[in-house]
């Protein structure tokens, strides 16, 4: 990186940590309290009837790799003393391990408080009953209070991405239950695959059977795949390698669709491999869902590169960023085969400027510094609002929608962060492993002695 590059990434650093002091702010005067903050309406939004607390604990994560001190710790005492779990309430078993769960865990990591910790086994004992299924799958929703489970259809990443937090869990309690659990999940649906090694979509937590058999690496497959590499690579369990590098292997060979241009993986039948049909037209066999991707899916390089695979990794990111560049940001659903987004919603994702940010370590080529320096600029010029930022309604049209999701604290703040910094040397990637929320763990802190007797493989 030549000396003016490296002092405008020290400058974008300083931009980036200032908007989250500014969005922060936002989030205490107008939104305090409550999971989510309307950056248009200056109001909030709880994700249930009661909150849930999520912006702080997304956010806090963040704050530790800002070295904003003082509102970490304010957040830290904001769990210890106001926060309890004692809530009458239905919650989603995926989205809760990924935010509250890791990010407790990211809690107790950074402070090693006893009382966090406290706070964080009594929820993974109330997300435990959502595994309480004939097959191990957890359920859609389980009730905080009362232990109450519903929804047995789920995709499957809401079946089987649980090992990365749970196995910290168990780390940290000395408690394999939790881990135990998680990981029987996903072998039930491993004991599933077709036989090319291929997950469906949706499966019924009590029968076992594929309600989809559409595999992708789209959203409702994403983390399926991301924990199986990660968990792995964190806690050492060798029934996870040949999983991971099955499954790796059956990905490459049937969904990726490769052109002179660009580099996507698609959706195909999990039994064939083939191009999937849309059952919506099946009186027109040529119409075929296959080209539908979402932009969930640009994780996918940062996998590739931290497997090793930055050929792949490489090509998807540079597809990736040809369709931020045809709008200025992603739409949430595109299709390829029509060129056109079948949603244009975007809102605030981090996905390409994490995996931007994982090929630029990998690398070291300035050419993924630069995009993210676009993304950035992107996301100022579009989302910025008077108080924070706002996700888009249409990409075709930049309208603004009243919403900032908890991860836009959590991951792509962070990721932009990271990237802008990385030259710093004050935070190293290969000592962490994040979990899909961006929340970071060391390497270090995870013995893989002790991790096969605390959870118990």
């Amino acid at each position: 990186m030549k000396k003016n590059e490296h002092e405008q990434a020290q400058l974008l650093a300083t931009d980036v940590r200032n908007e989250f002091v500014r969005s922060w702010e936002a989030y205490k005067k107008y939104a305090w309290g409550h999971d989510v903050l309307l950056p248009l309406s200056k109001g909030y939004q709880d994700w249930y009837e009661q909150s849930l607390h999520i912006s702080p604990i997304d956010a806090y994560s963040t704050m530790k790799v800002m070295k904003l001190d003082d509102y970490a710790k304010e957040v830290e005492h904001y769990v210890v003393d106001s926060i309890s779990w004692e809530k009458d309430l239905f919650v989603k078993t995926f989205e809760v391990n990924i935010r509250i769960l890791g990010g407790l865990l990211a809690m107790y990591e950074y402070t090693g408080d006893e009382k966090i910790l406290d706070k964080t086994e009594d929820f993974g004992k109330r997300m435990l009953k959502a595994f309480d299924s004939p097959t191990g799958i957890p359920y859609y929703w389980f009730n905080l209070k009362t232990g109450e489970t519903k929804g047995a259809k789920v995709n499957v990443a809401e079946a089987a991405s649980y090992m990365f937090e749970m196995g910290i869990l168990s780390y940290y309690t000395k408690n394999p239950v939790f881990y135990q659990a998680a990981k029987k999940a996903n072998l039930a649906v491993w004991e599933r695959v077709s036989e090319i090694h291929l997950v469906g979509e949706n499966i019924d937590v009590e029968t076992g059977k594929w309600l989809n058999t559409s595999s992708h690496i789209c959203a409702g497959i994403d983390s399926y795949y991301e924990y199986l590499l990660k968990s792995y690579l964190l806690f050492g369990d060798p029934d996870l390698k040949p999983i991971w590098e099955k499954s790796l292997t059956a990905v490459n060979t049937y969904l990726v669709e490769e052109s002179d241009t660009s580099f996507w993986y698609k959706r195909v039948d999990m039994h064939t491999g083939l191009k999937r049909t849309n059952p919506i037209y099946a009186d027109n066999p040529s119409v075929i869902e296959g080209g539908i991707v979402t932009l969930y899916d640009a994780f996918f390089p940062a996998v590739l590169a931290l497997a090793g695979d930055l050929e792949r990794a490489e090509k998807n990111q540079a597809t990736w960023n040809w369709l931020w560049n045809r709008y200025g940001l992603e739409p949430m659903i595109y299709d390829f085969d029509a060129g056109e987004p079948t949603y244009p919603v975007y809102d605030l994702n981090p996905e390409i400027i994490e995996s931007a940010y994982y090929l630029y370590h990998y690398t070291g080529k300035d050419d993924y510094l630069k995009m993210v320096v676009q993304y950035w600029a992107d996301i100022k010029k579009y989302c910025k609002t008077e108080v924070a930022f706002s996700s888009v309604e249409d990409v075709r049209t930049m309208q603004k929608k009243d919403y900032m999701p908890t991860f836009f604290f959590a991951e792509t703040l962070k990721y932009f962060y990271l990237t802008f910094t990385f030259n710093t040397g004050e935070f190293i990637l290969d000592d962490y492993v994040f979990n899909t929320e961006a929340h970071p763990f060391k390497r270090s802190s995870f013995s893989k002695e002790k991790a096969k007797i605390y959870l118990g493989f």
